[in-house]
């Protein structure tokens, strides 16, 4: 999928909602627990219900691998779902990948050609030669690790290199534009740290940004959307716990829906103000 694509169903569906997919065991409707793939079995209805207002989802591969093979298998099913039924839907996996060059070729590999995924998440601590593997698959995109809404973010993404001013998380923004293209390269920009978005944009005007923390950590989206938005969005902005876990008995699916109905609303409102709908 290119940027233009991903515009279109931001259009079509006035929305530039990702849903992701933090499948919990502990978390989910307790009557799943008897079905041969629970987790499967509630990403199915999870998505079902949100794919009208959904342009993308963002499974946590920590919330897989942790369950062993059983878990890998519920993600490729849940992924093969999506493919199947809803192929305009943009797939991200939020894996969190960055290892020397030709470990980090196993991993594109892994996500792009054996679970055919749209993007992953990739940390850049490790510089140019970690991510550019990734960058090699024509139609698939690096989410780049820049400013994240952890509390930690400030150990390390806030220092100031004392020759060129620059925070560190500017200098990956600035360096990384060298590896990539607004067409395949996005950057993760935490919803906590909304007021930094008005600069950010100045620094990549033209690139998409994911947008986590907005909902059950506390981001707000209006703010998000004022700072952040370009002429073509450039947005996906996740809610991950605020909807999958909107209720947790057997009405688990119709919540999750009309909680993200209510977020797709608001950016319906949020793109007519901006003219892009």
């Amino acid at each position: 999928m290119n940027q233009e694509q991903l515009f279109s169903q931001i259009q079509k569906k006035n929305s530039f909602l990702c849903v992701g997919l933090d499948t919990d065991l502990q978390k989910i409707p307790k009557y799943l627990l008897g079905c041969s793939d629970p987790v499967f079995t509630f990403n199915r209805e999870i998505i079902d219900a949100t794919a009208p207002y959904a342009v993308a989802y963002k499974p946590n591969l920590a919330f897989y691998e942790s369950l062993g093979w059983q878990g890998w298998q519920s993600l490729e099913k849940t992924v093969n779902y999506v493919r199947s039924n809803y192929p305009e839907v943009f797939l991200i996996a939020d894996a969190k990948r960055g290892d020397i060059g030709n470990t980090s070729s196993l991993y594109a590999r892994a996500f792009f050609e054996k679970l055919n995924f749209d993007a992953v998440t990739v940390a850049p601590y490790m510089g140019e030669d970690s991510v550019k593997p990734f960058l090699c698959y024509s139609g698939r995109w690096v989410i780049l690790l820049a400013l994240t809404s952890n509390m930690g973010a400030a150990d390390f993404q806030f220092l100031r290199d004392e020759k060129s001013g620059k925070l560190l998380y500017e200098h990956v923004l600035q360096s990384s534009q060298k590896w990539g293209t607004p067409e395949n390269l996005m950057y993760v920009v935490g919803a906590t740290k909304a007021e930094k978005l008005k600069e950010i944009r100045l620094i990549v005007p033209d690139h998409f940004l994911l947008v986590p923390g907005v909902g059950a950590q506390g981001g707000s989206l209006q703010e998000v959307a004022h700072n952040g938005m370009n002429q073509q969005c450039g947005l996906l902005v996740n809610s991950s716990r605020g909807i999958i876990y909107a209720s947790s008995h057997n009405n688990f699916a119709e919540k999750a829906g009309a909680a993200a109905q209510e977020v797709q609303q608001e950016m319906k409102m949020l793109l007519q103000q901006k003219g892009l709908v």
